[in-house]
């Protein structure tokens, strides 16, 4: 399944997963940190939804009260939701 988000407070725009079975198959984002949001991605690739909220919510970025892990954890909630 396809699921797209828009993230908030973030210098990313949008991001794009692909999940099967609760299993992120792979992961997309546009604008933000294109290094460390590849790298993010390759992390994430083959991991359980669940396990990837875990890892990332919550961590801060440059006192914004939120950041592109935090926004993902918070995009997968969403996914969780609206499944």
């Amino acid at each position: 399944m396809k699921y797209e988000y828009t993230p908030t407070g973030v210098c990313s725009t949008k991001f794009i997963f692909e999940i099967e079975d609760d299993i992120i198959k792979d992961f997309i984002a546009i604008g933000g940190c294109d290094g460390n949001l590849k790298g993010i991605s390759a992390l994430i690739k083959n991991k359980s939804v669940d396990d990837t909220i875990s890892a990332l919510k919550g961590i801060n970025c440059r006192n914004r009260g939120t950041s592109c892990p935090d926004q993902i954890s918070l995009a997968l909630l969403s996914y969780k939701n609206h499944k």
